[in-house]
């Protein structure tokens, strides 16, 4: 989809108290190579999303680093959130957001929130999207997607963090609904497909076969190694030996899934994994992001 294609959300769909309201708010960004230097070419938002200026921590010629803002801080019911990123050809863009993200629990109408994000990464491009992780609320009800369009030779490395409730502060997530849906393709054709419900009411929430009642989940994914079983080796060498995590390759994704009850945990299991890969991928040392040591 072209940014010209962003549709304004309808006239005065914010303002009803039933299931059709509406608070749309929407980013679509786009990237390109200008004589060796990756530059954000084009920023359209409509509603509260936002950008900061980009960044070049890793040199001019390198990745550029953007900040994804926004400002209410979470999602609430009626909230329609869309991020769209294209990344051209030789392009690198590095994508994060300053702080979690929060999805709040629904109104007493029940209406849900919705979360669509679109990457595209045209053949020799290169995307790193890293958001801070998700706190979902006891009581919230959504959905989320995430569809990832890879072109040919396309680079890219990314991870999803949710933590389910808010277990230091006694507040579990025991009611409420969140769908996941995750596609990434390669040119058109699907590399991993995925769609998951986290519905405390629904057996496999707490069953040893589901969730098995882990409150914290996270999954990194990497296309573009040169030598996917090498850099799982690594991993396995290098990271904590414990149960909570695994890592396999299927159809050249390389797949790193956490599951267990601290988000600082699995966030920690996620950027020490991109250290480690990412000058197996890119040929590049990890440059965190400022943003995270605030």
């Amino acid at each position: 989809m072209m940014l010209s294609e962003l549709a304004p959300p309808a006239a005065g769909s914010g303002h009803r108290f039933d299931a059709e309201r509406r608070w749309a708010a929407s980013l679509a960004l786009r990237f390109a190579n200008r004589d060796g230097v990756t530059r954000l070419v084009q920023a359209r938002h409509q509603g509260p999303l936002r950008v900061q200026r980009p960044f070049y921590p890793e040199g001019s010629q390198e990745a550029c680093h953007v900040y994804v803002l926004h400002p209410p801080g979470g999602l609430v019911s009626g909230d329609a959130l869309t991020i769209r990123a294209h990344i051209e050809r030789d392009a690198h863009a590095l994508l994060t957001t300053p702080a979690a993200n929060k999805l709040y629990k629904a109104d007493s109408q029940g209406v849900a929130w919705i979360q669509h994000t679109e990457l595209t990464v045209e053949e020799g491009g290169t995307l790193e999207w890293l958001p801070q992780e998700t706190i979902a609320f006891n009581g919230s009800k959504g959905t989320q997607r995430t569809h990832i369009a890879l072109q040919g030779n396309a680079r890219c490395l990314g991870w999803e963090v949710m933590a389910l409730g808010r277990p230091a502060s006694d507040l579990p997530y025991v009611t409420g609904r969140i769908e996941q849906h995750f596609r990434l393709t390669l040119d058109g054709k699907p590399l991993w497909l995925e769609r998951q419900p986290l519905d405390p009411a629904h057996p496999r929430f707490a069953g040893r076969w589901g969730q098995g009642g882990a409150t914290v989940q996270a999954t990194l994914w990497a296309v573009g190694l040169d030598d996917a079983p090498a850099a799982i080796e690594a991993l396995r060498e290098a990271l904590p030996d414990n149960p909570r995590w695994a890592v396999t390759e299927r159809h050249g994704v390389l797949l790193m899934r956490y599951l267990g009850a601290s988000r600082n945990e699995a966030w920690a299991l996620c950027e020490q994994a991109w250290h480690l890969l990412r000058p197996r991928w890119i040929e590049r040392e990890a440059h965190t992001p400022r943003i995270w040591l605030t």
